[in-house]
């Protein structure tokens, strides 16, 4: 409601709106909805979670190489 850039109010509202939210809508579902999900996420858990080494190396690859860049870009700045 009050926007954030405003110091220190900006946040409190979301400090008070967000969790009163979250509780309405969890009192707003009902038991049964509530207690399927609860069980189907407990199941979900449980199982092995797939794992995509390729996606994983695509993204460490580019990591290093934006830190390289930074480093290049670094050393070129204090070389002058």
């Amino acid at each position: 409601m009050i926007p954030d850039f405003i110091p220190l109010l900006g946040y409190l509202d979301d400090l008070i709106l967000v969790p009163l939210g979250i509780a309405l809508a969890l009192k707003m579902v009902p038991k049964s909805v509530f207690n399927e999900c609860r069980g189907k996420a407990q199941e979900t858990l449980s199982q092995d979670k797939p794992r995509n080494w390729g996606a994983a190396v695509v993204i460490i690859a580019l990591w290093l190489f934006l830190i390289a860049l930074v480093v290049v870009a670094v050393a070129q700045i204090i070389r002058g």
